[in-house]
């Protein structure tokens, strides 16, 4: 099957098409130009795999968690594109696509992902490789204050590979992870890991355009108001 990824749920914007078992992809960290940038990425990799929409199976998002903004751009412009073309939406998580970047790339089979949320949170969650080469949550999806993660993952054996903008974010997470650096290698998530993960039983978990839905992990926002306002 053929298939379309869309990501800009974090600094990075990243697109990718898999056509006829030929990849094509773009990829640019943009922070706050996802608005301006996307659709001219998606139209490029559609020309360079000289397909259109019409001739694709479905499209693949990436559903957060994230920025706020940058999912509901992906998720907008996907809706749009979905229903132009007739085609089903499946959503993929933007943590278990960099653990199925760390599985692809570097043959990590346990990960553990951790995104910097701002408001001193971190999006986390831990990863097993299964037996058809897809990194799978063994944990909820979850945002915590950094000196509670250690534990959540008491149970785990530790430490794991660790991927996301969280570790260098909050120093106190290093100690879980296995990398040989201090930073991790892969910070955001890509649309080309998204496309492995997305294409396994797509027919199964694909909606309609307009149920193509973001998973913020974050329900509430707290806002502080500013002096004088």
């Amino acid at each position: 099957m053929n298939f379309l990824a869309i990501d800009a749920s974090t600094e990075a914007c990243s697109v990718a098409i898999r056509y006829n078992d030929k990849q094509f992809s773009e990829y640019e960290l943009c922070p706050q130009s996802h608005s301006l940038r996307l659709l001219p990425m998606i139209d490029s990799v559609l020309k360079q795999a000289e397909v259109k929409l019409t001739d694709l199976d479905g499209i693949i998002f990436g559903q957060g968690p994230g920025s706020f903004t940058g999912v509901r751009i992906g998720i907008g412009v996907t809706q749009g594109l979905a229903f132009s073309a007739q085609l089903f939406a499946r959503g993929v998580s933007t943590l278990q696509a960099m653990a199925q970047q760390a599985f692809d790339e570097k043959g990590e089979r346990k990960v553990i992902a951790a995104i910097d949320a701002r408001m001193s949170e971190v999006y986390t969650c831990y990863f097993e490789v299964d037996d058809q080469g897809i990194m799978q949550p063994q944990t909820e999806e979850t945002v915590l204050a950094p000196s509670l993660v250690a534990q959540y993952y008491q149970h785990l054996a530790l430490p794991a590979y660790g991927v996301g903008t969280g570790w260098d974010a909050y120093a106190e997470l290093v100690s879980l992870m296995s990398n040989s650096s201090a930073s991790p290698d892969i910070l955001y998530p890509t649309a080309l890991a998204m496309l492995t993960i997305g294409q396994v039983d797509f027919d199964k978990h694909c909606v309609d355009a307009e149920h193509a839905q973001p998973k913020y992990v974050r329900d509430t926002v707290s806002w502080k108001k500013l002096p004088g306002r």
